[in-house]
């Protein structure tokens, strides 16, 4: 089940809120722990199980961890480690047992086999990230030991940013599942933030996703060179406005249920080198890999040699951690390289150029690195790439493409402005001159609602890329 579904929107939601409202407030986190397995189960029943004993272990390691931490850190260790390995265990099985096997096998004298029909339970990479937070901030002393499995249970399904998050880290949320306070104020806002999601991912991500399918199916026939640079466009502004749609859909649910998630993005588009576009794109995965692995491994304490050890070790398991194939672990050494090249050299000559100039650099790396992340077969990935460039193509354009660049281009420059601090800006001035208005946010959040609606009842098709993550 996702968002942007019709049965979502109009029976599990609802159905939910009423549940969770109408009910005492002790049952609150019960209520939330029972839909969010349900949210989970909806389309794969039996990783309920994987997911249950995820919960389960590291909540009994918990115990062990806070028993010892004190008077016996060694042990506190032992569990900890324990504790992390076994869901990594999980995540590496699933998602990463077939890629090792496939690409040992081709060794001498190396024979492993491939399951067949094993399929990668959807949110795997985040709810381990989460439940990996507890069992690290519990060993740090940075949060309380939670004794209550429920809410334990609770803070790993939670099912607004279970399948794609915002990653939330341990104890940004303990004092949350014990005492929060649910506000109309908050609801109205988390409607409207929900409301902005669902109309940045099915209005605008939805159509940008259909033209990058037309124009990757045409490069098969016929390449161009047009529709080789709409492609990687295409991606790129689909990409960030379904994945930043859907966090902010994920942090309006939150608020609907009197939780507070951290921002996931914060105009990437508008950055001005590959540096600054990381702290903006997917913001709680580099504050994640930032404090749980970067930091212990020493960061930029120990030289540059060093941070930059660290850096490639973070960005090579950055990229893994996107999925078991060839082009993500190199789409995180591409990554790894400019930042490598920016902290040594390049942050200077950046500082001394025009702003045009380093929004250019930085918005054509961007797209050449979702570039490499949307093909799994680099083959294909590189024709693509030298189509860009004029090779290998049957052409500088065709009619048909040239059609679908003017039918496209007004979504395009939409997408592009939207992209930027400018909506958000009027919309804040908007609400200033009509504060008076109390019905306006409301009247607009229905009208929102029932175009997207009417949207998803016309199509079927609504793609989520960061389901498979």
């Amino acid at each position: 089940m996702v968002f942007s579904s019709l049965i979502f929107l109009f029976a599990y939601l609802p159905i939910t809120l009423l549940c969770y409202y109408l009910g005492p407030r002790r049952w609150r986190n019960a209520v939330l722990f029972a839909v969010s397995l349900l949210f989970y189960g909806w389309g794969e029943p039996i990783y309920l199980l994987l997911m249950v004993l995820s919960i389960t272990t590291a909540y009994g390691f918990g115990f062990i961890i806070e028993r010892n931490r004190d008077h016996n850190p060694r042990g506190a260790k032992r569990a900890a480690v324990l504790s992390v390995s076994v869901n990594l265990f999980f995540l590496f099985f699933f998602k990463y047992y077939n890629f090792f096997a496939e690409n040992l096998s081709r060794l001498p004298f190396v024979t492993l086999p491939v399951i067949e029909g094993l399929t990668l339970p959807i949110g795997i990479s985040f709810y381990t990230f989460q439940i990996i937070s507890y069992t690290v901030d519990l060993w740090r002393g940075d949060c309380r030991l939670q004794k209550n499995y429920v809410s334990f249970g609770t803070f790993v399904t939670l099912f607004p940013q279970l399948i794609a998050g915002p990653i939330v880290r341990y104890h940004d949320i303990d004092e949350q599942l014990a005492h929060r306070s649910e506000h109309t104020d908050d609801f109205a806002e988390g409607v409207t933030r929900f409301c902005a999601g669902l109309a940045k991912k099915v209005l605008i991500g939805d159509p940008l996703a259909a033209g990058y399918e037309y124009y990757r199916a045409a490069a098969e026939l016929s390449p161009t060179t047009l529709g080789a640079w709409m492609t990687v466009i295409l991606f790129t502004l689909h990409l960030y406005y379904d994945f930043s749609g859907y966090s902010d859909m994920a942090i309006g649910l939150g608020r609907m249920f009197g939780f507070r998630f951290p921002e996931n993005f914060n105009y990437p588009y508008i950055s001005k080198s590959i540096t600054e576009f990381w702290r903006r794109w997917h913001i709680s995965l580099s504050s994640w890999f930032r404090e749980y692995l970067y930091i212990p491994l020493g960061g930029n304490r120990k030289g540059r040699a060093r941070q930059y050890l660290n850096l490639a070790v973070v960005w090579f398991l950055t990229g893994f951690w996107h999925g078991a194939n060839w082009n993500f672990l190199l789409w995180g050494v591409y990554f790894c390289v400019i930042l490598i090249a920016e902290k040594a050299f390049l942050h200077r000559i950046l500082e001394k150029l025009p702003s045009i100039f380093c929004h250019a650099y930085t918005v054509l790396l961007v797209m050449f690195g979702f570039l490499i992340f949307s093909h799994v077969d680099l083959l294909a990935g590189w024709a693509c790439f030298r189509a860009m460039f004029g090779f290998g193509v049957v052409g500088l354009t065709q009619p048909s493409a040239l059609y679908q660049l003017r039918r496209l281009l007004p979504l395009i420059l939409l997408a592009a402005f939207g992209a930027t601090p400018l909506p958000k800006r009027l919309w804040d001035t908007v609400q200033t001159r009509f504060a008076k208005a109390p019905l306006l946010r409301p009247v607009l959040s229905a009208l929102v609602l029932l175009l997207c609606t009417a949207y998803l009842v016309d199509s079927t098709f609504s793609p989520f890329a960061y389901t498979q993550f």
